[in-house]
């Protein structure tokens, strides 16, 4: 005998009924896959935004800082003046020397806005991470009105390259020649309280490009660091 005429026949329901359940777990394992990486990246990009956040808001810039935090503002004259130095630096204290007064008269002349940025490039020349230190020292002086007569007093008492740097004790007593005392900036100094902030001036600093210490910008554009080239680039300027 021979199949010819006989009805193919069909699968059996049980087969076909077996192989749509497996096709139904394939799909629900491949969604529930998808969904548990969309939930991962998810999580990922909430966490990303919320430590961006914390390091842009994890300092506290001290009184007299500018809307940014980069530097104490002294003086409200219509041309813009900014400096940055570090205070266990040689040639800054030259230039304070030189210019310093300059500075001093045309804010008082009502002529500049200027704004210190105290920075902390040359940790590297002190086994205590001086320049750090009075930085944040500078702003428990900022903090108390008190920063560019503090600055001045940094600068005539500047640790010299490689040594310790003063100590915290030390940084005190520097205050106490400028007027300031009192328990509150002595605990300022020893708790390191603007360490945070001194560590966004110095990065923000590098941001804007600035490499070396002192540099000088008048009108936002970059002059030498002398009494002359300042006082002519703001006559320019005015």
């Amino acid at each position: 005998m021979t199949d010819r005429g006989k009805k193919p026949q069909r699968r059996p329901a049980r087969v076909v009924r077996e192989q749509m359940a497996r096709e139904r777990r394939r799909k629900r394992t491949l969604w529930t896959s998808v969904g548990a990486v969309l939930v991962l990246v998810v999580a990922g990009l909430i966490g990303w935004a919320v430590s961006a956040s914390q390091d842009a808001g994890d300092f506290t810039p001290p009184g007299g800082a500018n809307s940014d935090g980069t530097g104490i503002v002294l003086g409200s004259g219509p041309v813009n003046i900014d400096v940055y130095e570090d205070f266990i630096c040689p040639i800054c204290r030259q230039f304070e020397q030189q210019a310093g007064g300059t500075l001093d008269q045309l804010i008082a002349q009502g002529k500049v806005r200027v704004t210190y940025h105290p920075v902390a490039f040359l940790n590297r020349f002190s086994s205590t991470e001086y320049s750090t230190r009075s930085s944040a020292a500078s702003g428990c002086a900022a903090q108390s009105g008190k920063f560019r007569e503090y600055a001045k007093a940094l600068f005539d008492r500047q640790p010299p390259e490689g040594s310790a740097g003063l100590n915290d004790d030390e940084l005190v007593n520097v205050a106490t020649s400028v007027g300031l005392a009192g328990d509150s900036f002595a605990a300022c100094v020893r708790e390191n309280t603007f360490e945070k902030w001194t560590e966004h001036v110095t990065e923000e600093a590098s941001r804007a490009g600035v490499n070396g210490t002192p540099t000088v910008l008048v009108a936002g554009k970059q002059v030498q660091a002398s009494a002359e080239a300042i006082t002519a680039a703001v006559a320019a300027a005015g």
